[in-house]
């Protein structure tokens, strides 16, 4: 464990040098981020004008799930940021280089693709939280703090396994999927009341690709009970993070076992 810290001590150090070189670059990121951030939460605001309540919702509280999604997935695209793994690590042969270093292989493609300019996402979801909290009245405990962390690291292991699952589809087949897009829109499902849709996308959204877990679920324990089910369910999101990401590791690892390199 120690080894792995220090190993990710000097990744970031090599990072934070190549940002001291581009350092527009870094900004121009952060601007994007957020910019698009901010496109979500406009369109969120622009279907409220045209009705009070979404599902039962009121802005405050879709905004408030809105603003939790953006926490977990803050983190996920700083230390999962790997949209293009199959062409530069497989088609270009990167990975050889990577299967040639005694550390796991997972762990130097992450740490080789970190994006800490991400994080200003989850930022700004913490602060849309803290605002909402605020005018929804909310009461605050003191256990809240400890269990929004717990929900926040579980929904980050769900992104992290599904993803990691899809990459490594690329260890079977050296072309281009096209899954990873498609999933990243689906993703999007779990910021918004999982009630406004039928029953068969309910069930996919929660157990079958749970982003129902990175977003609505786990907000909803915070929120004034809509419905006890899912507000119980959040419970749940620690545990689904750790099955999720146990199955995307085991698909890693079967891909590495599998994988020839790049001239085979």
């Amino acid at each position: 464990m120690l080894r792995y810290m220090t190993l990710m001590l000097e990744y970031l150090k090599n990072y934070v040098k190549t940002r001291l070189t581009y350092r527009a670059d870094f900004w121009v990121e952060v601007f994007s981020d957020l910019l698009g951030q901010g496109m979500n939460l406009v369109f969120i605001l622009v279907v409220f004008q045209h009705t009070p309540l979404l599902g039962g919702w009121s802005q405050s509280e879709v905004i408030f799930v809105y603003g939790f999604f953006m926490i977990p997935f803050g983190i996920f695209s700083s230390f999962f940021s790997i949209w293009n793994f199959s062409e530069r690590y497989i088609v270009k042969g990167e990975m050889d280089r990577v299967l040639t270093r005694p550390a796991h292989s997972l762990f130097q493609v992450l740490l080789e693709n970190i994006d800490p300019p991400s994080l200003v996402g989850s930022f700004v979801g913490a602060i849309i939280m803290a605002v909402c909290w605020n005018d929804l009245g909310l009461v605050m405990h003191w256990t809240d703090l400890f269990v929004l962390i717990v929900f926040v690291i579980g929904a980050v292991f769900i992104y992290g396994g599904i993803y990691t699952g899809l990459s490594a589809i690329s260890f079977f087949s050296d072309s281009p999927t096209g899954i990873v897009p498609l999933m990243y829109n689906i993703q999007n499902y779990g910021r918004y009341p999982v009630n406004i849709y039928n029953k068969m996308i309910r069930f996919v959204l929660t157990w079958m690709l749970p982003f129902a877990f990175v977003g609505v679920i786990p907000a909803s324990y915070f929120l004034a009970p809509k419905d006890d089910n899912i507000a119980q369910l959040a419970m749940l999101t620690p545990v689904m993070g750790a099955i999720v990401f146990g199955i995307g590791l085991t698909v890693w690892n079967i891909g590495v076992k599998k994988y020839r390199g790049a001239g085979s």
